[in-house]
């Protein structure tokens, strides 16, 4: 594969940019915490189960059952998820139960669609 852009009708421009401007650092920082927490096949799972449990929000006893690790491990992976900003809990007598940030979601969301994170606005560039 050649590391050469592709060449475009103008002569002066080479790659078209996928956002309007670069992240800030501190943006950088909380960005790469979620998307180390997501590194992991067990987190990402977690997420989605969690994101898309009935009434939005679920139990370790929820969704235990659905991995073939001991419940302290998924209590681990859900505490990391916790701590990166993507799930927030509430202990309820025994249980601690789980939600999704939506904001941690869009921010995500944005960078990947290559929005700018701060409006959402999609980068549009014409040629």
């Amino acid at each position: 594969m050649s590391n050469q852009c592709q060449t475009s009708s103008e002569p002066d421009v080479c790659c078209s940019p996928l956002m309007q401007e670069p992240l800030s650092a501190d943006h950088t920082i909380g960005l790469a915490r979620m998307f180390k927490a997501l590194s992991d096949p067990v987190r990402l799972r977690l997420l989605s189960l969690v994101a898309s449990h009935q009434g939005g929000e679920a139990c370790v006893c929820d969704i235990s059952g659905s991995f073939d690790l001991s419940q302290p491990t998924i209590s681990h992976h859900l505490k990391v998820l916790r701590q990166a900003g993507l799930l927030d809990c509430e202990r309820r007598g025994t249980w601690v139960y789980y939600w999704v940030i939506p904001t941690a979601l869009q921010q995500l969301s944005s960078v990947l669609s290559a929005a700018d994170p701060t409006t959402g606005d999609v980068a549009l560039v014409t040629s």
